[in-house]
């Protein structure tokens, strides 16, 4: 693996476990084993690194987001894409926790992320779509299909900050990747109301293995 690949790969790692906001190019360097010259000679400041990262987050959720237009999507065709994309979140989960931070530092980032953002929300409301087309919601107006895509998208990006509140005591160290899926069962609650009969049974036990445990973890919280 080449020594920028390596950089990039250090870096998400501690900007998980840190926070970017904690982690410096000289930890990054330390944590290498390099000099801060070396980090330097492929990446001018942390700004850079931030920004191939998110790129590569880019890259994975558009590939997560590959619809098939040559059949009919499934159950399991949703059931991945949700897992999918929160194991996304999970990967680059300190990019979330520090979104507005990120974006106001960086008008490359800003204003790739808005047209990120609106690919996502065009590729979901594909999805509903085609899960309307395949019999497993009802078909909506385009208005309505539009304004549940954006909740949909509201959830996933902003659970993880909901998460936050609910560990205040322990902070960021106290989620993991479980906890964090717990958002399918979000997700699921919105689309509930527009299941087709056959298929509610179906999804509500999908459902089921994503209910949060909330009131147990703010009751240790209190404690």
């Amino acid at each position: 693996m080449k020594t920028r690949d390596k950089i990039l790969l250090a870096s998400l790692e501690l900007f998980n476990e840190r926070g970017e906001r904690n982690t410096t190019t000289n930890h990054i360097a330390a944590h290498m084993a390099i000099s801060p010259g070396n980090l330097y000679y492929h990446f001018r400041n942390k700004s850079d690194i931030i920004y191939e990262i998110f790129q590569e987050y880019e890259k994975l959720v558009d590939y997560y987001l590959d619809i098939p237009e040559d059949r009919p999507l499934t159950l399991e065709d949703m059931t991945f894409y949700l897992e999918s994309v929160f194991d996304g979140l999970w990967s680059y989960r300190f990019f979330h926790r520090d979104l507005e931070y990120l974006l106001d530092s960086d008008v490359r980032l800003r204003s790739d992320y808005r047209d990120f953002t609106n690919r996502c929300l065009s590729a979901m409301n594909r999805i509903l779509e085609k899960l309307a087309d395949a019999g497993i919601l009802q078909p909506q107006p385009e208005e309505l299909r539009a304004a549940m895509t954006l909740n949909v998208w509201l959830v996933i990006t902003n659970w993880m900050a909901f998460l936050k509140t609910a560990h205040a005591t322990t902070g960021d160290a106290g989620i993991n990747l479980i906890e964090l899926k717990q958002g399918i069962y979000q997700v699921l609650t919105l689309e509930i109301p527009y299941l087709m009969p056959e298929y509610r049974d179906q999804v509500m036990a999908l459902r089921e293995k994503y209910r949060p445990n909330l009131s147990e973890k703010l009751e240790s919280n209190v404690a």
